[in-house]
């Protein structure tokens, strides 16, 4: 019994990491074929290559990409998506934006708003919350030792190429760049030796706001459970970390 026993534990732990592979995978193609509405060719579209090279980072099979991006150009059909951004508060007043990709936005809204009311959060007027965070382009890095030494000096190269603001993180760099200028910061720290870890744009809160240790855990609840949801893709708070 104990043999089947461990069997099933490690049965179960397999089947729930293949959901969540196939969960992520989903969630990709969706990104892939909204962005390919604004065009097939990466190299002409940015949106659609840098939702590309986030799926390179979470090894998705190149024929998921090819019918993502043939789904979002019309190349094939399938239902329409859209995408949502949905502004919201959880446990304790912090703010949320929600983005996602739906192909029934009133049955998404329906379930979001159920998720929040369970996990102590509300949905919010449309523009009640965005207002207290900017969009920005974000690019994560690792630090190198031999990148590190020169940080000066590549800190003054980021910024000359395009960047924003330049933030410290564990054993990394999180860079803010408008859109724009991603291509030359991203060269810039290819000319480093510095691997690139993600490439996105995201909500960036303009204040950050500390939160009782009562509502930190009721917060992890809701953002797992909305992570959980199939249509959504991004949650942004303005929680202090």
């Amino acid at each position: 019994m104990s043999g089947h026993s461990k069997w099933s534990t490690i049965k179960h732990q397999k089947e729930s990491q293949d959901k969540k592979r196939g969960q992520i995978f989903s969630k990709l193609a969706r990104a892939i074929s909204i962005a390919a509405k604004d065009g097939a060719d990466p190299d002409k579209n940015a949106r659609l290559r840098m939702e590309m090279e986030k799926a390179r980072k979470f090894n998705m099979p190149k024929d998921n990409v090819t019918r993502a991006i043939e789904r979002g150009n019309g190349a094939t059909d399938g239902t329409a998506l859209e995408s949502f951004t949905y502004d919201a508060y959880g446990p304790g007043g912090v703010a949320l934006i929600i983005e996602g990709i739906s192909d029934n936005r009133n049955r998404t809204a329906a379930e979001i708003k159920r998720i929040l009311a369970d996990h102590g959060g509300k949905m919010a007027g449309e523009g009640s919350v965005n207002w207290m965070f900017s969009r920005s382009g974000i690019i994560r890095t690792s630090l190198p030792e031999a990148a590190s030494a020169k940080k000066e000096a590549l800190y003054l190269d980021i910024i000359s190429a395009g960047a924003e603001d330049i933030m410290e993180a564990v054993n990394g760099l999180n860079i803010m760049v408008p859109v724009e200028n991603m291509e030359a910061v991203k060269k810039t720290l290819y000319d480093y030796n510095i691997e690139i870890d993600v490439v996105s744009t995201e909500w960036v809160p303009k204040n950050r706001v500390v939160v009782a240790e009562d509502d930190k855990k009721p917060l992890e609840r809701l953002f797992e459970a909305l992570d959980e949801h199939d249509d959504v893709q991004e949650i942004y708070s303005n929680m202090k970390e």
